[in-house]
């Protein structure tokens, strides 16, 4: 096995190697280097076992990592595997010359009989030291036990089946107290229910098997030297505890199904392969005269559980009547057989010999090999030595014998993980596939390898199977890496070509109509699809340029559309003046820079569906890039056509409320061209404040005056505040409209009788009618007699002036008679005032002498002070230190320099003889007196109270602690 799997990694080496040093263009091949640093460890790799037995060993089981051996006549070896350090002897206590013919343990490595050759059995359970002998098993030499998985615990077998040696099989069960302690006897039922024969009679029992299926079916497999049986039936829900005899009632008139096989050697074994613990066996391997009797169990039949059956002859250096098989083990793909002296494992895909392991003399004869079910540990013992195998992976080269029965799935199952590997499954199966004219399903997996992609692409040109290589093409293109742009470009370029090809040839036979439609679906779809996009993108130009040389216009606008490439759509539909799909595709994607561009032509050939479509696009249009369009339209249209331009303008002023002023003018140079009623109504819609209008006054000016709209004209006049200007050319449309432009200047008088003036020298010179000019004099009451009577000729009598000079008259002395009592007053208001002073000088306020002051709390009397009428007192220092803060700084200047010159006046005069009255006197030439000096002073100081006055508002927002000196009131509180 070894040498095979040397010669297999070097042939891998090579290949990577020469695969390396090929050189290839276009798609590059990645191929694998499976070059092993070291050698693989063997799939059955041996341990020996450190253990020297004092005895022989006479029989080994070994089940959920316990095992059992029995050493020399009467010891009996226990070991928890998972603590090998701490054996368990039991002394069988047998004083006769019997010996341990067989023993069988358990699945849960709790209950193990012991056959012995004379025909007795013993029990022990593994939480007990002491073996007890099962008296009703007496008689009876034990070939095979059937162990229930389904009811069997710790410390009861539940119902199990005892196979002889003389070919009854008997059913029993075996229980323990909790205590351990055998209260009882422990085999609590033994009793036969069916006996096996061949064609010379009954024949030993070699193996017992039950199983359950599905449904609660049972199955239960029996073998003798020859024979396999099999017995099937259903245990009633709820007496699966009363055992399986109903089953074999079953067959009590008639041989149940069975296997035979004409030769053999004296026994037979029969092994099973569970892939995981508690699951039912999924293979089972028969060791017999002619071979093993290989297959799979399959629990969905009716009648028999063995499936795909085979045999596979034992290999030829084995020699039945020499040195036949012993013992018989099943893996996954192997199975194992036990000859005296080695072991050899044949694999069960293909019967072939994929391992031998020679012992040596030294160790002995080999006696027994069996499998722990749970661990899928391989045990081999001879009387002087035990050795293990572990199974280590097992289906490394499984994938190889797959692929060379042509199991490809089978084969890819049993190497995804191993991409070297699945690369050449792969390459294997794509080359059979083609072989054998399954190009599409060859190319898939093609698509798949690290093969030469050129090699690959040619092999499929050469067979002339476009179909496939496409297939490959799109496959080859999934796989690749973003990073691999440049492969990418090659193969969708190509596939392009290819699928425009194979359309053309398509469309031209009518019988291939079906199959076009379907080849055109996956042409869109592979060009929509997402993975592809950035390449189609990316390379727009090239693909446009291939549909162009084809002429497929079609799928030029599909593809234009996935590109989103709005702009050659709609140019396209405008070429072939298909203007509605062209506004159709437009208003569907709502690009505002398409519509700026093709709204032009788009509008001379359908105007109302192109200002809708603007109108649904709302705000989202900017009307100044529209108006190019509707002016060039406007200009050889007629009003019909112009009224649907007028109708956007609207729009975008009321609904949208645009401000813009080039829209505001376009539709007012509408206004004046087709509408003149309308264009008064936006006008004065609009108001008459300067700074709120959106259009520009000037141009409507000039607009409205080219067309001879003088109402608007004067709208205008009056919006720029040109009244004059506004009230001559009212006077040319009418005279009412004139007055009321007259009327607007209401804050220069002057103005107003300068327009009333000329309103009234209109009636008189143009229009010559007196009465009408006696009107406008009394609409406007600016305007006097006097002032229109130049206006008039010469020969109008005086009779037409008679009223107007009366009213007149009567105004002045209206005028005159108010003034005589405005001046009466004014006189009463000036003897008031003088009273009040007079009075003010004589009054006076009484202090108590237990007042104090407003600011300090001491007594007022102490010192100077002031008296205010509301009350308050202060002293003359309180009240100064009060103020001076507050005071502007000039005053406070003003005040420290008459506080110097009162200071000066109050010093003694160097004579002794003070003069006479020196608070009245003259202090000096341009120097004030000192009772004046306290006049000024008192001015500043003593102005107003406070607390009262206009200082405590001003002072509303000052702290009540100077901010510089918060910290220190804040510490003197603390």
């Amino acid at each position: 096995m070894a040498s095979i799997l040397d010669e297999y990694e070097d042939s891998l080496y090579r290949s990577a190697s020469l695969q390396q040093s090929r050189a290839s263009v276009g798609i590059p091949h990645s191929g694998f280097v499976n070059a092993r640093l070291e050698k693989e460890t063997p799939i059955f790799n041996k341990q020996r076992i450190d253990f020297a037995p004092p005895e022989k060993i006479n029989s080994l089981v070994v089940s959920s990592n316990q095992l059992c051996m029995s050493l020399g006549k009467d010891t009996l070896l226990r070991i928890d595997l998972g603590k090998p350090d701490e054996p368990n002897q039991v002394e069988l206590g047998r004083k006769d010359e019997a010996k341990v013919y067989k023993m069988f343990l358990d699945h849960t490595g709790s209950h193990l009989l012991i056959a012995m050759n004379t025909s007795e059995c013993l029990y022990l359970n593994r939480s007990v030291q002491k073996v007890r002998a099962l008296s009703r098993w007496k008689g009876h030499l034990i070939e095979s036990v059937g162990w229930n998985k389904f009811l069997g615990s710790e410390t009861n077998t539940g119902p199990i089946l005892v196979g002889t040696a003389q070919g009854q099989i008997y059913e029993a069960e075996i229980s323990v107290s909790e205590g351990g302690l055998f209260s009882t006897n422990p085999d609590q039922y033994f009793r036969q229910v069916y006996t096996l024969e061949e064609e010379s009679g009954p024949a030993p029992v070699c193996c017992l098997e039950i199983e359950r299926g599905m449904e609660g079916k049972f199955f239960i497999i029996a073998t003798t030297r020859k024979r396999l049986f099999q017995f099937v039936g259903k245990v009633p829900e709820g007496t699966e505890q009363q055992g399986f005899s109903s089953i074999f009632a079953m067959h009590a008139d008639h041989l149940p199904s069975f296997r035979e096989f004409p030769a053999s050697f004296g026994f037979s074994e029969i092994a099973f392969y569970t892939p995981k613990l508690r699951s039912n066996p999924r293979s089972f391997a028969w060791m017999m005269g002619n071979g093993v009797l290989y297959g799979t169990l399959d629990y969905s039949r009716p009648d028999s559980i063995l499936s795909d059956e085979r045999v596979w002859v034992y290999p030829s250096d084995i020699d039945i009547t020499v040195n036949k098989p012993i013992s018989i083990v099943l893996t996954q793909f192997h199975f194992l057989l036990l000859l005296p002296d080695r072991v050899k494992a044949v694999c069960t895909l293909n019967g072939q010999v994929v391992f031998q392991d020679l012992f040596l003399e030294k160790f002995g004869l080999l006696t027994r090999m069996i499998k722990d079910p749970t661990v899928q540990q391989i045990w081999i013992h001879t009387e002087k030595v035990v050795f293990r195998y572990h199974v280590q992976r097992e289906s490394r080269d499984v994938w190889k014998m797959y692929m060379n029965m042509n199991k490809f799935d089978l084969a890819k199952e049993y190497c995804k993980d191993r991409p070297e590997c699945l690369d050449i499954v792969l390459a294997k199966e794509a080359e059979h596939c083609f072989q054998n004219k399954r190009y599409l399903d060859s190319a898939k997996c093609y698509a798949l390898t690290q093969n030469y992609f050129e090699e690959i692409a040619l092999k499929f040109i050469e067979a002339k199977q476009e179909e496939a290589l496409m297939e490959f093409l799109i496959k080859k293109l999934s796989n690749l890496k973003p990073s691999e742009k440049t492969q990418t470009t090659l193969l969708t370029t190509w596939l392009t070509e290819l699928y425009l090809n194979w359309l053309g040839i398509l469309e031209g036979d009518p019988s291939q109509r079906n199959l076009y439609l379907d080849t055109r679906e996956k042409f869109r779809t592979f060009l929509s699809s997402p993975k592809n996009k950035d390449c189609l993108f990316n390379n727009r130009a090239s693909i446009y340029e291939l549909l162009a040389s084809h002429g497929d216009t079609e799928h030029m606008v599909y593809f234009a559309v996935i590109m989103q490439d709005y702009e050659r759509v709609v140019a396209h539909h405008c070429q072939h003046d298909e203007y509605d799909e062209a506004l159709n595709v437009l208003s569907r994607h709502r690009d505002e820079k398409l519509f700026y561009k093709f709204s032009p032509v788009l509008i001379q050939h359908i105007p109302k569906k192109v200002v809708d479509a603007w109108i649904s696009m709302g705000s989202r249009l900017d009307a100044r890039n529209l108006i190019p369009a509707l002016v060039n339209y406007s200009q050889s249209a007629s009003t019909q056509q112009i009224n649907e331009a007028i109708r956007y303008m609207e729009f975008c002023v009321c609904q949208l409320e645009e401000t813009q002023q080039a829209i505001h003018n376009y539709l007012l140079s509408l206004y004046a061209l087709c509408r003149p009623d309308s264009l008064l109504s936006y006008l004065e819609q609009a108001g008459t404040n300067p700074n709120r209008i959106h259009y520009d006054l000037k141009y409507a000016l000039r607009l409205c005056a080219e067309h001879g709209h003088h109402r608007a004209c004067v709208h205008i006049y009056k919006v720029m505040e040109l009244y004059e200007e506004a009230v001559d050319l009212a006077l040319q449309v009418d005279v009412d409209l004139a007055k009321s432009c007259a009327d607007l200047p209401e804050d220069d008088e002057e103005l107003r009788k300068k327009l009333w003036l000329k309103i009234a020298c209109h009636v008189v010179q143009e229009e010559k009618d007196v009465k009408k000019a006696m009107a406008c004099l009394s609409s406007c009451a600016l305007l006097k007699i006097e002032d229109v009577l130049p206006f008039f000729p010469d020969f109008v009598t005086i009779d037409h002036f008679k009223e107007a000079i009366c009213n007149s008259l009567e105004d002045y002395n209206k005028h005159i008679e108010e003034l005589k009592r405005e001046m009466e007053e004014a006189t009463q208001s000036a003897k008031r005032i003088r009273e009040d002073i007079q009075e003010m000088r004589n009054k006076y306020g009484s202090v108590e002498p237990q007042e104090k002051c407003a600011a300090c709390d001491f007594p007022l009397l102490n010192r100077p002070f002031y008296l205010f009428l509301c009350g308050h007192m202060f002293h003359y220092d309180c009240l100064l230190q009060a103020v001076f803060p507050n005071l502007p700084a000039y005053k406070q200047a003003k005040l420290e320099d008459l506080q110097k010159k009162l200071a000066a006046t109050s010093q003694p005069s160097k004579s002794h003889h003070r003069p006479k009255d020196t608070d009245t006197i003259s202090l000096g030439k341009g120097q004030q007196s000192r009772e004046q000096i306290k006049a000024d002073i008192d001015d500043i100081v003593a102005a107003e109270c406070v607390y009262c006055g206009e200082l405590m508002i001003r002072s509303i927002d000052k702290p009540f602690i100077d901010p510089q000196k918060y910290e220190e009131e804040m510490q003197s509180w603390l």
